[in-house]
């Protein structure tokens, strides 16, 4: 299974457009030791030819250009069209899991609306929320061919799969605790709790490694640290260095815990609460700008490192496989 982190910054990317602190300023200025994020987005393919996205990024338009095997390849010339669709249209993305309703997770969506079918994987309470509750999402079903949905069940696997093809991804979804995004402002009476926030985990059908994929955890228990021992590849919710990070920077803000993330440092934060884990490779995503670990001249950044984390830039691919999957390039 090849995974590719297309984007691997938070909400607003690094920089955010709106921002001028040190890590922003710094990135722009080029005098700090950092790259430059597009916000969090992961595809995966266990056969180099159809490829499954994980969430949907408002930059999805820009990191589907920059990565080539997401790529138009028309097979068909145009005196074979069928179904009303233009025969030079084509796309080797296959599929979007959701794993939230949060808009830095759904907007990508509306970026595949140019009537090539697609299919999304959500659980039932999201797609309620986008197709239901949100009537843009209509942009998604002009055609009866041009979308189809697949509800999630929290704790049942199922497979990422084509029609007629004979490699399959399985996916075993694990609800986490949380809650759904702000704009839902409590009229969703028709939505589940344990449906807000999933996280994922992966496997070919045909070997190799397993991936978990959880950039939201609000908080890590004893059975999500087993299941995360199981596992070869760990992408985990880095956006917090600290609770307090952005409080004291504007008022309104809110904790890293009172957004539902856990934050990298403390007694009950991740670097912490994760230290005893011994198989997985660990790769934070999903990174705050104002996260120091973004700078790798920072105390923050070497205290990571020294810990046995990565920190992800957009770019990095991984071959899952026995024993460990490969180092990023």
């Amino acid at each position: 299974m090849r995974v590719k982190v297309l984007g691997s910054a938070a909400g607003g990317g690094f920089p955010q457009w709106n921002c001028a602190c040190r890590n922003c300023k710094g990135v722009r200025e080029r005098t700090l030791n950092a790259s430059a994020r597009s916000q969090c987005q992961i595809a995966i393919s266990s056969d180099d030819k159809d490829w499954f996205l994980l969430n949907a990024s408002p930059d999805l338009r820009t990191q589907i250009e920059s990565t080539p095997e997401l790529h138009s390849r028309p097979e068909v010339g145009p005196a074979e069209s069928t179904a009303g669709r233009n025969a030079f249209r084509h796309s080797p993305i296959a599929g979007v899991v959701l794993t939230g309703g949060d808009l830095d997770q759904v907007l990508g969506l509306f970026l595949l609306r140019e009537l090539e079918p697609i299919h999304v994987y959500s659980t039932a309470s999201v797609r309620r929320l986008l197709r239901d509750h949100n009537i843009l999402f209509n942009m998604l079903s002009r055609q009866p061919w041009q979308s189809m949905w697949t509800d999630i069940v929290p704790s049942e696997s199922f497979r990422l799969a084509t029609p007629g093809s004979s490699p399959y991804i399985g996916c075993q979804p694990v609800a986490l605790s949380g809650s759904f995004p702000a704009y839902v402002d409590g009229k969703g009476t028709d939505l589940k709790g344990e449906e807000a926030i999933l996280g994922l985990v992966f496997e070919s059908s045909h070997g190799g490694g397993r991936l978990a994929y959880f950039p939201t955890v609000p908080a890590v228990g004893d059975q999500l640290l087993e299941l995360f021992d199981s596992c070869d590849l760990l992408l985990f919710d880095g956006t917090f260095w600290a609770d307090d990070e952005l409080l004291g920077l504007n008022r309104g803000f809110r904790s890293a815990s009172e957004m539902g993330h856990l934050p990298m440092s403390g007694l009950a934060g991740s670097l912490n609460r994760l230290a005893k884990l011994g198989r997985p490779r660990k790769i934070f995503v999903h990174i705050n700008n104002t996260n120091p670990v973004l700078d790798k001249d920072s105390v923050q950044y070497r205290q990571v490192s020294e810990a046995g984390w990565e920190v992800a830039e957009d770019g990095w691919e991984f071959r899952l496989q026995y024993p460990k999957p490969a180092r990023a390039s």
